[in-house]
């Protein structure tokens, strides 16, 4: 892997901003979206969307639940997987910073059909993560105060899911109104949001450190989990290790604002191999030093109240409750960084007329520097999905799972027209920026092999992680391939029937022929 040593000539900024803006032109856009983002904005983008705090804190018991401490090895498996992806996705971002990255990415190296069917599905699948990160509030907020439970006391059948949809349609409400009101708006949120967190990490690291009451061997207990599983522990670890494969997503994020960043193709790359690192090491810590130091391994606690029990338990109320504040906080900036990637590939499609009502939804305010209109269309979608599973008391695996389901499937749409680019002699890295080099291919091709295995594991119709409580139905089973099945083909029929022959950069949207690649759009390098 390279990475260029930094030039020092006067007209630096100059130079970056026509080398952006011709990358651009390569697409066949002209330039709308204003360049305010710098270094650090960028990599805090990439690192609120995957959110330690967030996901961590979200999923443990899920985790612990369905694997015992052991379900710790899922943690440094998903991070290598994920981590080969990451590495794709940078040399990317280094050659085509563009907004709504996988979309493009996936147009540019395989061919329309593809792009938009990776769009479509990056899209469906960040509008349900703003549902299902939203949700975290609920596993948060109760705890800090019962005044939080709005609905019932919280020990009726519908009472936590409810009012779980109560609170998250209070953030998504929150993270629309931030995402129209402008690009730098959001950025100033979320690196505030972002610094506070990983000082929390940093903070309830040391303090879960300090009072260890066991040693590291803990992660070598499966709690008995594998019995009745008909492949063994296996079987019980790969559904643990949904928990972790929640997390490590969003990386791509950071090559998105790539229109609105300072330098984008120095740093993007930067940005997503900082980001997945950073979220590996200190997620990877709190969880070990957090089975290490809660009280009692035995009992119903850990896998029915997760991290928020073991950090009350820990800590004790007063500096419990405080690092609950700081998951909350950092709940509320994934949710917006969530928010704002999905905007961003929205516009992304419009400007390409791939979508219904394009020209209206490419429009960029000039008072405030973003596409108002996908971003309150994507809130409104986020809460219909919320107020569609109200009574389902198993809303946070479920909507979670199918998620990210369908984002593992967009970046496979990614990095499998990739490989067969680099076969084929056709991938060119941007020298000089961010390259892998000869590890390209053997990197791409691990990238794809985890990309199938781990899809295969999500999507598997399994009653532990689609219908785990009574009702039971074939339907809830089967939820997750339904519904990215009916995604998949309905989108695609939709796509191929009606939009295929609309597609094409809008005019307003279009490059002036004058510029230093004529203006058409793209489709191969």
């Amino acid at each position: 892997m390279t990475s260029a040593p930094p030039r020092h000539d006067h007209d630096h900024d100059h130079d970056h901003e026509h080398d952006d803006n011709a990358e651009l032109a390569e697409f066949g856009y002209r330039p709308e979206l204003k360049r305010t983002l710098g270094t650090f904005h960028t990599f805090a983008a990439g690192i609120s969307y995957i959110s330690i705090l967030t996901g961590t804190f979200q999923l443990f018991y899920f985790g612990y639940a369905s694997g015992g401490p052991a379900y710790w090895w899922s943690w440094p498996m998903v991070f290598a997987g994920q981590f080969m992806v990451a590495l794709c996705f940078a040399e990317l971002a280094a050659r085509h910073p563009v907004a709504g990255s996988v979309y493009n990415w996936s147009k540019r190296l395989g061919n329309p059909h593809v792009g938009w069917l990776a769009g479509w599905m990056m899209l469906i699948a960040s509008i349900v993560s703003i549902a299902a990160v939203a949700l975290a509030y609920q596993l948060t907020l109760p705890r800090i105060s019962p005044v939080f439970q709005f609905v019932g006391d919280g020990t009726g059948t519908h009472d936590v899911a409810t009012n779980a949809v109560v609170l998250a349609a209070g953030l998504i409400l929150f993270t629309t109104l931030v995402s129209a009101f402008g690009v730098r708006l959001m950025a100033r949120i979320n690196t505030a949001g972002v610094f506070v967190e990983l000082i929390a990490t940093v903070v309830l690291i040391v303090l879960l450190a300090v009072n260890v009451v066991r040693g590291p061997q803990v992660v070598t207990d499966t709690a008995g989990t594998g019995s009745g599983q008909p492949l063994g522990y296996l079987g019980a670890f790969l559904i643990a290790s949904l928990a972790s494969a929640y997390v490590m997503y969003g990386f791509d994020t950071a090559a998105s604002l790539g229109e609105e960043s300072l330098d984008p193709s120095r740093n993007a790359p930067r940005a997503i191999v900082r980001a997945i690192v950073a979220s590996f090491v200190l997620g990877g810590l709190v969880l070990l030093l957090a089975l290490m130091s809660v009280s009692s391994l035995r009992g119903e606690r850990l896998s029915t109240e997760g991290l928020q029990y073991v950090v009350l338990d820990v800590l004790g109320p007063t500096a419990g409750k405080a690092m609950l504040w700081c998951v909350l906080i950092a709940v509320t900036v994934c949710a917006l960084a969530v928010h704002t990637a999905a905007v961003r590939l929205a516009f992304a499609m419009a400007r390409d007329n791939s979508l219904p009502a394009s020209s209206r939804l490419a429009r960029v305010s000039p008072r405030f520097g973003t596409p108002v209109l996908p971003t309150v269309v994507i809130g409104v979608l986020a809460l219909a999905i919320l107020v569609v599973n109200i009574r389902q008391p198993q809303i946070f695996t479920v909507v979670t799972s199918i998620g990210i389901v369908m984002i593992y499937l967009a970046y496979l749409l990614v990095t499998v027209p990739m490989l067969v680019a680099r076969l084929r002699g056709r991938w060119r890295p941007a020298e000089g920026r961010f390259s892998l080099g000869r590890w390209g291919l053997p990197v791409n091709v691990l990238a794809v092999l985890w990309g199938a295995a781990m899809t295969l594991n999500l999507i598997w119709p399994r009653a532990a992680v689609y219908n785990a409580a009574p009702p039971y139905h074939w339907y809830l089973r089967w939820g997750a391939v339904l519904f990215v099945g009916a995604i998949a083909v309905g989108g695609f029929a939709y796509y191929w029937f009606v939009r295929r022959h609309r597609t094409g950069v809008l005019p307003e949207h279009a490059a002036p022929p004058a510029g230093p690649v004529p203006a058409r759009e793209a489709t191969r390098s």
